[in-house]
């Protein structure tokens, strides 16, 4: 309130940006080649009232056209022009741009959103996540080593990339199916890596037997082949790098056989945003998968706090683990096949040793 008791509104008062280089403990091997370090942008975002909030994009060159170099250009250029408005005007400003550059834009929003106290990262009591394990190991000995230390770790669904080669992919699936106990299941994930008559052949000839569903064999843009061998698929399809919001949910539905789609908060824009879309995919017959496993700990956190309420099947939120640091000053920690979520915000600890650059706009 003023004083003349009319109600003000908070608005954006200062914007800090930080350009990190996260190296991984081990290399994260797809379909277009592996990766060694995440490269993160983070928004720490303040209003006039002292409220803090901070937001994520880490960018993966090829599953997303944006690069980092784009998004750091980018969110320089989005950032500066929010400084004064009110958050509510804040956030429509930075979406008119999520067209173009969505990982860029949801690191602003949801950085705002955490800072008005969105529901959806106040968890009540501590809630368990489960999660999915991935499978990295590439040769049989490993690889049955690897599912081992997963099944005691509690992971009941472990997640296996393919798109190499069609015949050295069925034969490494039919070994790890050799591998599995009755209880637990893999999620394969073709990313993009297969033509369409590759993915046809993939589709039609793998052993459906534990496997929970084929993912995005095909590329993103390719739609006849998704539909293509989704039609012909022994195991259940879902699409991932092809979704980017209502349009292509609805899409999807409408082929009428992908049973799955999968959203990652990065690409949604907002966490407002997210959750009307895994509301729409139920509301469409499809199954939600939720979870980025190319995200540091405040976009795995964010979408924790989101699958708690809206999934009922393993995350693939797991990005978190995978860099040799972690960026919360009090780590999440998974046991049992699944996170913990803490029930109060994180803190971000001191990142100046992944630090390649740094802008900040207002005060």
């Amino acid at each position: 309130m003023n004083e003349m008791g009319v109600l003000m509104e908070n608005r954006i008062a200062e914007i800090y940006l930080e350009r990190l280089s996260l190296p991984l403990t081990i290399p994260y091997k797809l379909a277009f080649g592996p990766v060694t370090a995440f490269d993160t942008v983070i928004a720490h975002i303040s209003d006039d009232s002292g409220r803090s909030g901070f937001g994520e994009a880490t960018i993966l060159t090829g599953y997303t056209p944006e690069t980092i170099e784009g998004c750091w250009a980018r969110i320089q250029e989005i950032g500066a022009s929010l400084i004064g408005l009110s958050t509510e005007d804040a956030k429509a400003e930075a979406f008119r741009h999520h067209h173009d550059a969505p990982f860029t834009v949801t690191s602003l929003i949801t950085g705002i959103e955490m800072l008005e106290g969105h529901p959806a990262l106040n968890p009540i009591k501590p809630v368990d996540v489960p999660l999915l394990a991935i499978l990295s190991t590439m040769d049989e000995a490993g690889i049955a080593k690897e599912i081992n230390r997963h099944v005691e770790d509690g992971y009941k669904t472990i997640k296996v990339k393919i798109g190499w080669g069609v015949e050295d992919d069925l034969k490494r699936i039919a070994f790890i199916q050799s591998c599995l106990p009755n209880h637990v299941r893999i999620r394969i994930d073709g990313n993009q890596g297969y033509s369409k008559e590759d993915g046809i052949t993939f589709a039609t000839r793998v052993n459906p037997d534990k496997i929970e569903l084929l993912e995005q064999p095909c590329h993103m843009d390719d739609w006849d082949a998704a539909a293509a061998v989704a039609k012909v698929s022994g195991v259940p399809f879902m699409l991932d790098e092809s979704i980017y919001g209502e349009a292509e949910i609805e899409r999807a539905a409408n082929m009428e056989t992908v049973q799955f789609v999968k959203l990652k908060l990065m690409k949604t824009g907002s966490i407002e945003n997210l959750q009307k879309q895994l509301g729409l995919i139920k509301s469409m017959g499809m199954t939600p998968v939720l979870g980025n496993g190319v995200a540091a700990d405040p976009g795995c956190w964010m979408e924790c706090c989101v699958a708690m309420t809206m999934i009922d099947n393993a995350g693939e939120m797991n990005g978190f683990l995978k860099p040799v640091d972690g960026l919360f000053d009090i780590p999440l920690v998974v046991k049992g096949g699944a996170v913990t979520l803490p029930q109060k915000y994180p803190s971000l600890i001191d990142t100046s040793p992944f630090r390649r650059d740094t802008m900040t706009y207002g005060r």
